[in-house]
């Protein structure tokens, strides 16, 4: 039987983008690594740039008005709040929510104020609610209606905050890496990101669970796409009939990234480094975007931003299953001495970095978040 969740075959469209994807490596020998053991050079490489800049915690200064530089534990939604209301139609409408107890009195009056703040921003259903302080898509799903908000607000751990976002329904989305020196005048596109959700499509005889086996990409990451469509591991889908597996735009959570350096334009790089430096002391960090076509990415019409990522951001078209693993570590380097670069300058401007005890919490508490938070659609 179908369930509601085909709702993503609506959202699925790359006709706006180039196919990076048909004829593509399913994934790279590096892509699905442990994390410990793919970023073990960068850590080593970063603390050899805190000694050189005597500075651990100077990434949490590189955006001096972003909640921790955006580097770890920051509030996703106190860094959008950064962007001017000049900018506001490029960014999907959102508030945030605090859940302060399991007490239900109180779960219910903050899902009544929610609903209330939801309706003054004129944020329609479907929407996305996620976590305000995560990474990699933990705890992103969608709300087909008011009642999910109400049981997102029952599953969710006390104590901590929830954004409600409009959901964004243009079909392409893109990770794009701004980079600017406080002392420089122009900013530039470190990286692009092009992103393909990816699908299974019925045959009118196989099961989904089976289809996702079978894929070539799919079934490798069996592990993440079976729990999530669980409930529906026994439908038969109609031949030809898309069945989106991944929502989120997460590489971690099943998105296909490919490398779209080779899209960057003049007209891009411009027409963003005056987005981008309308940011108050906004100087490093990735915008994860929606958007109708290359040309329209370009030119940032029809484009709405779903969220920035500050210090903690990553040049992800490395991710690109063709893209070779020593200049996947160059790329990462490059950006490491970037942050250690702008958190320096940032420091002799009189910004002061946040103490090495509270990082070091928030990066203890941030490996407990994945445990605790509700699954990602």
């Amino acid at each position: 039987m179908m369930t509601e969740k085909l709702i993503y075959n609506s959202f699925y469209d790359r006709s706006g983008v180039p196919d990076l994807v048909t004829g593509a490596r399913p994934t790279s020998f590096y892509e699905f690594w442990p994390t410990w053991l793919f970023y073990a050079p960068m850590k080593l490489y970063g603390l050899g740039l805190a000694l050189r800049y005597w500075g651990l915690t100077l990434p949490t200064i590189t955006n001096p008005l972003f909640d921790k530089g955006g580097f770890v534990g920051e509030s996703k939604s106190q860094i959008l709040n950064q962007i001017p209301d000049s900018l506001s139609d490029n960014v999907c409408a959102h508030i945030s929510i605090q859940k302060d107890t399991n007490d239900q009195n109180h779960i219910q009056l903050v899902y009544q104020r929610a609903l209330e703040e939801i309706n003054d921003k004129a944020i329609n259903f479907p929407c996305v609610i996620k976590p305000d302080e995560g990474e990699r898509g933990m705890g992103v799903q969608i709300a087909y209606k008011e009642n999910d908000i109400l049981r997102y607000l029952q599953e969710y751990p006390s104590g901590e905050k929830i954004i409600v976002q409009q959901m964004a329904d243009y079909p392409c989305e893109a990770g794009l890496f701004y980079i600017r020196k406080p002392n420089e005048k122009k900013g530039k596109i470190f990286s692009l990101t092009l992103k393909y959700f990816p699908f299974v499509v019925g045959d009118g005889v196989t099961t989904l669970k089976d289809l996702i086996l079978k894929d070539p990409r799919a079934g490798k990451l069996s592990h993440i796409y079976l729990k999530r469509h669980q409930k529906n591991w026994d439908m038969v889908l109609p031949k030809g009939k898309q069945y989106r597996i991944a929502f989120t735009g997460s590489h971690s959570r099943g998105t296909i990234f490919k490398n779209g350096n080779p899209y960057i334009t003049k007209e891009m790089e411009e027409n963003w480094d005056q987005f981008c430096q309308k940011i108050p002391e906004f100087y490093f960090g990735r915008f994860d975007v929606r958007f109708h076509t290359m040309e329209d990415l370009e030119t940032l019409h029809n484009v709405k931003v779903i969220e920035i990522n500050g210090a903690s951001a990553e040049a992800t078209h490395i991710w690109d299953s063709h893209y070779p693993i020593l200049k996947a570590y160059k790329t990462l380097m490059q950006q490491y001495k970037y942050m250690f670069e702008i958190g320096a300058q940032n420091r002799k401007r009189g910004f002061t970095p946040v103490p090495f005890k509270e990082v070091y919490e928030l990066i203890k508490k941030n490996k407990t978040l994945p445990d605790i938070y509700p699954h990602t659609h």
